[in-house]
Order: structure tokens, then sequence, then C-alpha cells
């Protein structure tokens, strides 16, 4: 059965400090994985220079950025950054857990669609299909497995990838 993602919005306060976090400062966010599945914490500045997100040892840092606190009912526009998409693309490809080779998957489905990945053809590795791609202008091949995700799972994970690169949608 697939794993649901529950990732909470922008907190308004720093994970680490507690301080409010006020519409239009810059904050930084990280997606972590635990035992409950991926999890978003954001930080003020200060904070994360400081290193505080990484006191806590057994936290693995799936990906970061940066981000603006939205203004109260602001409209949301998508507007993702190449390298941060192929960055997280590329840090998902180390994990063999389920949760994340689904996340990888949308991702990459993501990057097609910018055409950014290009599609080379399917393989297999033991019981698992395995679309071969590579990224535009490179010769470098990259496998990802094919989950087998149906329509509302592939939009439950894509609307969850929004959420987590912008807080919400």
């Amino acid at each position: 059965m697939a794993k649901e993602y529950n990732i909470a919005k922008i907190s308004g306060t720093c994970q680490e400090c507690e301080t409010e976090l006020i519409p239009g400062t810059e904050l930084i966010a990280i997606l972590t994985e635990t035992d409950e599945g991926l999890q978003r914490l954001d930080f003020c500045q200060d904070c994360f220079r400081d290193g505080k997100h990484e006191q806590d040892s057994g936290r693995e840092i799936v990906g970061s950025w940066r981000s603006v606190v939205p203004q109260p009912k602001e409209k949301k526009r998508l507007f993702v950054d190449n390298d941060l998409l192929r960055n997280l693309f590329e840090r998902l490809g180390q994990s063999d857990t389920e949760s994340k080779i689904n996340f990888r998957f949308v991702v990459a489905l993501v990057l097609m669609r910018k055409k950014l990945l290009i599609y080379d053809g399917m393989g297999s590795t033991g019981e698992k299909e395995v679309w071969k791609m590579h990224f535009r202008g490179s010769d470098e091949s990259c496998d990802v497995i094919d989950p087998h995700l149906d329509e509302d799972k592939i939009a439950e994970v894509t609307g969850q990838l929004g959420e987590i690169l912008e807080g919400e949608l």
C-alpha cells in the first residue's frame, strides 16, 4: 500500500527559536524523513545560519530551500526553480524507501514536463520497472523506478510537492 504524505504548511514560527515568521520575511525550509514520513520544518535565517537545524543528529535532511512567508490571502504563484527540482530529484535517488521512490517519480514527471529530463526507454531491475532517462545537455543516464502510481496518487503527490515547495497551494 502506498504511503500517505501529510506535510504541514508554513508553520508561522521558527522550528528552533519559535519566533514568529512574519509575512514578507525570508525563511529556510527543510524536508526531513521521519518515522512518520516526510516532514517540513521552517527556520528563521539566524537559526539556519547558526546551524541549529543540524544539531539533531537523528534528522536526515532530504532537501532545503529558501522561501518568503506569504502575505495573508495573497494568491500563491507556483514557480519552482529548475535547479531546486533537479537537486531534489538527485537527492531522492539515493533512497530506496517507498515514499521517496514515489516522490522522486513525480518530480521526474515534473522535470519531463519542463523538458529538462528526457525519457530514453524502459528496463528492469529485478522485479522493478525502471525508466532510463537523462538530463537535457548531459550524456549521463539516470534510472527512475516506476512505482505504478494511479492518477489519483500522482495528483496527491503532486499537490504535496506544491505544498512542500511553496508552503501551500
